[in-house]
């Protein structure tokens, strides 16, 4: 099996593919360590991460800021790696918060999370956004049988996936406006981000 990892280097940061290589013959006890190609192996991607901390602490300032964000916004959005949230809505650090899963769908632990974002943290909207080509479209529920059969325990939780994006964002919109534990939310609105364009598109709540 073999991942593409984008690294970057020198002052330009231009973009360097480096491959990571599993291999997998046999052995007796079945567990042969995976061999390295090219030149990452396989666990230093984290190993990278931690030495761009490094290099970010050390010109680092202390903002100033509390925790409370500046624009008494929550942004409830897809984990995937295409979205760069700040760019897109040219945020700047303490702007929001930012809750971010599979999909952007609003379950429990969101509720959770916004909650705690208003009635500690002072934010009052949330924007929700949701993605083309999202990887939940092409998922069922099966997925948590498949699970179950593999490790012999099926999931407590919903792989929340569904065919159309739109109504999506209007089911999220809806659970927000519908909980009992959010203080405000008289202003919730969804989006859908194109990630060919950039752009955001609103969806209708009706």
């Amino acid at each position: 099996m073999t991942f593409f990892v984008p690294s970057h280097s020198g002052p330009s940061r231009s973009a360097r593919i480096n491959v990571i290589g599993m291999s997998t013959p046999a052995s007796p006890s079945g567990n042969t360590p995976a061999a390295p190609i090219g030149d990452i192996v396989v666990g230093s991607v984290t190993d990278r991460l931690v030495e761009a901390n490094e290099r970010y602490a050390a010109g680092f300032t202390d903002p100033g800021m509390d925790a409370r964000p500046v624009l008494h916004v929550a942004v409830v959005a897809c984990m995937d790696a295409r979205l760069d949230l700040h760019d897109a809505l040219g945020l700047e650090l303490g702007d929001c918060h930012t809750i971010r899963n599979a999909g952007g769908v609003v379950t429990d632990d969101v509720i959770r999370s916004l909650t705690i974002s208003q009635r500690a943290l002072g934010t009052r909207s949330v924007v929700l956004i949701h993605h083309t080509g999202c990887g939940l479209e092409s998922l069922t529920e099966e997925f948590r049988q498949d699970l179950e059969t593999e490790v012999g325990q099926r999931p407590t939780w919903a792989v929340e996936s569904f065919r159309d994006v739109d109504q999506d964002v209007r089911q999220s919109m809806q659970r927000v406006r519908t909980s009992p534990f959010l203080l405000h939310n008289d202003d919730i609105r969804g989006f859908v981000f194109d990630v060919t364009t950039g752009l955001l598109r609103e969806i209708d709540p009706a």
